[in-house]
């Protein structure tokens, strides 16, 4: 099928870019990590089974290999036996085990599987590849997108701006004073994602691993399970039910939703930049801005970004409501919604790509910001008020307010001559006199 026939625009208008995240969110995706989860369950349980301990090392690795090899022509096996039994977990272990058999080890079959429940495989097979995709392919991207935005926010560190607060002009600030805001904010949040434990099930039909103590009692079933998923890189959820609570998965799709929420902000206070002429974009001669307006270069980048984190979090909101909610020991609508997991890291994916390639198009226009500030005198009355009530001064914020609140321009001139107004000696005129809209910008 080509990309132009698909229905979601993540495989068809941008299939190229997230093809990445198929490996692990696609139904090929998922049978391969399901074969991981069963295949080194097998394993495993050949190191504790009297029976299974017979089995060589060689042929041990021959089983290995099942996973290790796998392709595209064992992934349409497992489909073919699903469309046949109707079942898709059932459908992976009718496969291993015909494998199994292949190289010379049908009397162990029956430990393919052995005790568990299909949420056993499918509740460590997604945390498993959430935990892969994210720290293979989004992990990288938020990198690099905290980077570029440190970078600039040294790059800009010098340059003084306005400052809007509701929308009206404010204190001045450093332009890259405001993108560390965006920064600090974005690494706590990703440093506070990469803390959460990525966990998974294993406890049979309900949670108590029933199948296992009935055959193996002098075994120490919880432990082994525990092992079993750390060695895999997750934590075990104990006890649940038959299924994964989901409690630490809500967690994370919550945060990313927040990160993505601030990259919102990010997006629109950009958008609102641009519109001032704060910032010029880099201009392609071969792009076209407007079906009709050959003069226009918009915010496209940004607005994309925007868009596709708004239909994110929608998503994210919706999994981590849901999915740590089911009817008494499961229901199943758990499992066609954690289907469903790729599509909001896909658009986020989306996201942060084209939230990049708008700040690498960004170009400072100075003239404009200090043209800005030069207009905004009145936004030093701030500071003339408080060194006045630092001397003591009778009602300097009731002065300052009958000047700069009348409706009529106030700018360098009318602010000189209301401090040549004051009765005040001239050391601390000179003090007031030095401040300048572009001067009174703290310290960040």
């Amino acid at each position: 099928m080509s990309f132009l026939d698909q229905i979601s625009p993540i495989d068809g208008r941008y299939g190229e870019r997230t093809r990445k995240l198929s490996i692990f969110f696609s139904e090929a995706g998922l049978i391969k990590y399901r074969i991981k989860i069963e295949i080194y369950y097998f394993l495993e349980l050949c190191k504790i089974i009297p029976s299974l301990k017979k089995i060589n090392k060689s042929d041990l690795k021959k089983v290995e290999s099942i996973y290790l090899k796998l392709n595209s022509s064992d992934i349409k096996k497992v489909k073919k036996i699903e469309k046949k039994i109707n079942h898709d977990v059932k459908a992976v272990e009718y496969f291993i085990k015909e494998k199994i058999t292949k190289i010379g080890l049908e009397k162990y079959k029956e430990f393919i599987h052995f005790g568990l429940t299909s949420q056993d495989i499918n509740n460590t097979a997604t945390p498993l590849l959430f935990k892969d995709s994210l720290n293979e392919i989004i992990f990288p991207q938020i990198e690099e997108l905290i980077k570029k935005i440190e970078l600039l926010a040294r790059k800009w560190k010098s340059i003084s701006m306005l400052a809007r607060t509701h929308g009206q002009a404010a204190s001045p600030t450093k332009l890259g004073k405001e993108m560390k805001v965006f920064s600090e904010r974005l690494k706590t949040q990703f440093n506070y994602l990469k803390k959460i434990p990525h966990s998974g099930k294993f406890g049979g039909a309900t949670g108590n691993l029933n199948a296992h103590y009935v055959a193996f009692p002098k075994k120490n079933w919880h432990s082994f399970s525990k092992q079993y998923l750390k060695s895999l890189g997750l934590s075990r959820s104990y006890p649940t039910t038959q299924i994964e609570h989901y409690d630490n998965l809500s967690n994370q799709l919550d945060t990313i939703k927040r990160f993505n929420t601030i990259l919102i902000d990010l997006n629109r206070d950009f958008w609102t930049y641009i519109s001032m002429d704060y910032f010029k974009q880099v201009v392609n001669k071969k792009e076209v801005g407007s079906s009709a307006m050959p003069h226009k270069i918009n915010p496209i980048d940004f607005e994309n970004s925007e868009g596709n984190l708004g239909l994110a979090n929608s998503l994210f909101k919706h999994l981590s409501e849901k999915l740590p909610i089911s009817r008494l020991q499961r229901d199943l609508t758990d499992s066609t919604v954690l289907r469903n997991l790729g599509v909001p890291i896909a658009h986020s994916f989306i996201a942060y790509n084209n939230l990049l390639k708008g700040l690498n198009k960004l170009i400072v226009n100075e003239e404009k910001i200090k043209e800005d500030l030069d207009k905004n005198w009145l936004v030093v009355s701030e500071a003339i008020q408080t060194i006045l009530r630092r001397e003591g001064f009778n009602n300097p914020y009731e002065q300052l307010k009958n000047l700069t609140r009348n409706n009529k321009y106030v700018g360098e001139k009318e602010i000189k001559l209301f401090i040549n107004s004051l009765k005040i000696n001239n050391k601390l005129k000179d003090e007031l006199m030095k401040i300048k809209p572009d001067n009174y910008t703290g310290k960040s």
